[in-house]
């Protein structure tokens, strides 16, 4: 003990020894900073010149052509736009048209994607898919003790023949009298004749699209819309169609062809400046499926009251690719869709025909007309 106290206490060389050795670790830390800090990145600060950047461009253009086992997939090959040749002085207009449709088909991915359902026996079979979608679209979700018949304005009870359409006229599913009404038709063969007679009794403003009426307004955009409101009972024509894609324009290919503009529903409904409609008739000729698709998808059937539509199964549809599986799969998935948005089916009338798929079965038909109502609203 006498020993180490004589040792801390002379004040020599062992003590300076210590504090030498608790000087060197910092010294050596400021040398590095000193000799490496001049190769680290600069800090960009105000008045002082930022070092330069190199960035990397990453492309997030979705692949086209990928195709996921057990889901139909898209064919654009069906039908290819037509180029639009732009002058060297229209680059810009050009440019911002692009930006613009690209924004408009991100817009259609919208809040929410199609769901496709399981197979109906955990394995692919037409026979066990074919039963699924028949049995679905023939069975009523929803019974309606007051109705209105086609061609018909006053409510009653069910027919006892079966009609082609039929529309709920509960109190709490019509348009209040006092409120006005919207009712929008697609058909280009006639058949929405009833329906218009209908909703015209009752009132509404009714529009019709059809782009081979030669009566019709105008198919550009703002003139056959925007500037065409129709009033109570008065029917109004649009040479216009009903898509599920951005439109595009399209180079006419012959003079005489003033040619036609397809709009999504939400297009037509925000020109039209129509928040609801409250009757909607649509024979789309099969391409109803991915018509279907795109309301489901940007939630468009939240603002549709009551819906008469056919659908088609002759075959697959416009841009429905996949085998007969992938495909009763697909349609079965949009219904399950409609539903989800809140549609209820109420009637179902089949149409003529044996052909599914292009098969002939005896437990279908080639087309149905259905009647829904939206309790969701």
């Amino acid at each position: 003990m006498r020993t180490c106290a004589l040792w801390w206490g002379r004040g020599g060389l062992p003590l300076r020894s210590v504090i030498l050795l608790l000087l060197v670790p910092p010294f050596l830390l400021a040398l590095q900073l000193l000799v490496v800090g001049p190769r680290l990145p600069r800090v960009a600060r105000a008045g002082v010149e930022e070092q330069e950047v190199a960035y990397s461009v990453i492309s997030i253009e979705p692949e086209r052509n990928s195709r996921q086992r057990g889901s139909p997939s898209w064919r654009p090959g069906l039908e290819e736009e037509e180029e639009v040749e732009v002058e060297d002085g229209d680059r810009g207009e050009g440019a911002r048209a692009y930006e613009d449709e690209n924004e408009m088909l991100s817009r259609q991915m919208g809040p929410r994607t199609l769901e496709v359902q399981p197979w109906a026996i955990d394995e692919p079979s037409f026979t066990a898919e074919l039963k699924r979608i028949i049995t679905y679209i023939t069975r009523l979700q929803l019974n309606c003790s007051r109705v209105l018949c086609p061609g018909q304005a006053q409510a009653s009870q069910p027919p006892a023949d079966s009609p082609r359409w039929l529309l709920c006229a509960e109190d709490w599913l019509l348009p209040a009298a006092e409120r006005p009404c919207v009712a929008y038709s697609f058909s280009m063969d006639g058949g929405d004749a009833d329906f218009l007679t209908t909703v015209s009794a009752l009132g509404c403003e009714v529009h019709t699209f059809d782009p081979s009426n030669s009566n019709a307004s105008g198919g550009h955009l703002g003139n056959s819309l925007a500037s065409n409101h129709g009033d109570g009972g008065v029917v109004s024509q649009h040479k216009m169609w009903l898509d599920w894609r951005a439109p595009r324009k399209r180079r006419q290919k012959t003079r005489g062809n003033q040619g036609s503009v397809s709009q999504t529903l939400a297009d037509i409904m925000a020109a039209l400046g129509h928040h609801t409609v409250h009757f909607l008739y649509a024979d789309l000729h099969s391409a109803e499926w991915r018509v279907f698709q795109n309301w489901i998808e940007l939630g468009t059937l939240q603002n549709v009251h009551h819906l008469i539509t056919t659908v088609h199964l002759q075959w697959a549809g416009f841009e429905v690719g996949g085998t007969n599986e992938e495909v009763l799969r697909y349609w079965f998935s949009v219904l399950q869709g409609l539903q989800a948005s809140g549609l209820k089916l109420i009637h179902s009338s089949a149409g003529e025909g044996r052909s599914v798929l292009k098969q002939t079965v005896a437990n279908g038909h080639s087309s149905y007309t259905l009647s829904w109502t939206n309790t969701r609203r």
